[in-house]
């Protein structure tokens, strides 16, 4: 999954980010979600969380 998609993403979920800091490179940051920042529905680039260390970005893939 791509990570587009609000329902599914919920806390304690272990999905790859992408920080702000690294747009322009693409480097993924892996974590496990503890908040979902993003209120809308759908968001193109992917739904903003916060993971459990702090870290901030927008979801690029669900991890299984």
């Amino acid at each position: 999954m791509d990570g587009k998609q609000r329902k599914d993403i919920y806390p304690g979920l272990g999905v790859a980010i992408i920080l702000k800091k690294d747009q322009r490179t693409g480097k993924q940051t892996e974590g496990v979600v503890k908040d979902i920042l993003t209120s809308a529905p759908y968001h193109s680039r992917g739904i903003k969380v916060r993971l459990e260390d702090g870290q901030i970005g927008r979801v690029t893939e669900i991890l299984r």
